[in-house]
């Protein structure tokens, strides 16, 4: 874009039909997502297609500074500062590489929308000099995949709700109304990475009846212990929970973390469930074999959704199906768990639906962008505890 960017960026917006690039990456650190996606229209008529996915993994040097500067106990300053500019220059390299594949040019790309990498999620109110404060970083500065791009960016979708006293998150159940409602039946939309997340599709739901909230951690705990016990960043399709068993005295402990218990609105991340976290584990488990503490670990992650289903959800809004999303979706030691807490529950994975799994959170924020810039608000109040709704996002232009 040239001087004339502003009114390039009103054209596009106005636009019924636009290409979108959706960027994200998550609390595992696996890579950064890309979805190449038409977007048609805006607000509660939004139609999405996806035309391209790709996954751009970070290497092992660049996901230990990220879990590093992650953990405030370690975290350095002028690391994530630095990471900050180099997380921009790798989500960048991942459109134009997404690009070359589709062969299509910079110039045929409306939009981007990048999540950005957290690596601080705050949201409960905290007093400060005077003002309550509700805060989140995410890094990978949407300036500048704008500028080596030449599109269009928008970024930092969370700020904005949390500037009106909501929590910044979840923000996926959004595009979950526009794609999963049902008529017919009650719904919920599981997305597990990192930390797990429920949404809550009422039949015939309008917009504001969505519910949602976090229920704890998806893969974030076993993750954890996985390269604490075995040097390896994950547990690949459950292969060390598969060889283990779940310990009911663990379990019983991990079920009495306070997050489970609090009500919704909720959201959470690495503060509640990182290595401090994975750290007591550990330590409460010095005596047990690691396979089982893994195993029962990967039982917790579908034990902590099905009780915030049974606290919160399903008095009102028994569900009929659970459609399941997220690299969790890849474990089937924990997939299996899920369908021993939800008996009665039809369980799906959102592949059954025409999405890969993985790139339903890339998919949303390629959504968000779009409505950042037709001026459409995007936060659910109902879900993080927003006062209002505002507008999610800051546009960049190149």
């Amino acid at each position: 874009m040239s001087g004339s960017s502003v009114k390039e960026l009103v054209a596009r917006s106005r636009k019924r039909l636009k290409t979108v690039i959706g960027l994200m990456s998550g609390t595992s650190l696996d890579g950064v997502d890309a979805a190449l996606t038409e977007v048609r229209g805006r607000g509660t008529r939004t139609k999405v297609r996806l035309l391209m996915f790709r996954s751009y993994p970070f290497p092992t040097e660049l996901k230990a500074l990220l879990l590093k500067n992650s953990d405030p106990g370690t975290a350095k300053l002028d690391e994530l500062t630095r990471l900050n500019t180099f997380l921009g220059q790798f989500y960048a390299d991942a459109v134009k590489s997404i690009l070359r594949a589709a062969r299509m040019r910079n110039g045929e790309v409306d939009i981007i929308g990048s999540h950005g990498q957290t690596v601080c999620h705050l949201p409960r109110p905290h007093q400060m000099l005077g003002k309550t404060v509700r805060s989140t970083l995410q890094i990978g500065d949407p300036a500048v995949v704008a500028a080596l791009t030449g599109i269009v960016t928008v970024g930092d979708f969370r700020v904005a709700d949390m500037a009106v006293g909501g929590e910044g998150a979840p923000l996926v159940p959004y595009f979950d109304y526009l794609v999963f409602r049902s008529a017919r039946i009650h719904r919920g939309l599981l997305n597990i990475g990192g930390i797990a997340n429920l949404t809550v599709l009422p039949r015939k739901c309008e917009i504001d009846d969505v519910t949602a909230f976090d229920t704890g951690p998806g893969n974030m705990v076993v993750d954890g212990l996985t390269r604490f016990y075995f040097g390896r960043m994950y547990d690949k399709h459950g292969g060390y929970a598969r060889r283990g068993v779940v310990r009911p005295d663990l379990l019983r402990h991990l079920a009495r973390h306070p997050f489970l218990q609090r009500k919704p609105p909720k959201s959470t991340g690495r503060e509640e469930f990182g290595n401090h976290f994975v750290g007591e584990v550990m330590n409460y488990a010095k005596d047990m074999d690691p396979l089982d503490v893994i195993a029962t670990a990967t039982d917790f992650s579908a034990f902590a959704v099905y009780e915030g289903y049974r606290r919160f959800v399903e008095r009102r809004t028994p569900f009929r199906e659970l459609i399941v999303g997220g690299g969790g979706t890849h474990n089937p030691v924990l997939m299996k768990s899920l369908q021993k807490y939800f008996k009665n529950v039809s369980i799906h994975r959102v592949d059954d639906f025409g999405f890969p799994s993985d790139a339903k959170e890339a998919l949303c924020f390629a959504v968000l962008a779009n409505e950042a810039v037709s001026g459409i608000p995007a936060n659910l109040p109902r879900v993080t505890g927003a006062k209002r709704k505002v507008i999610l996002g800051k546009i960049c232009l190149p």
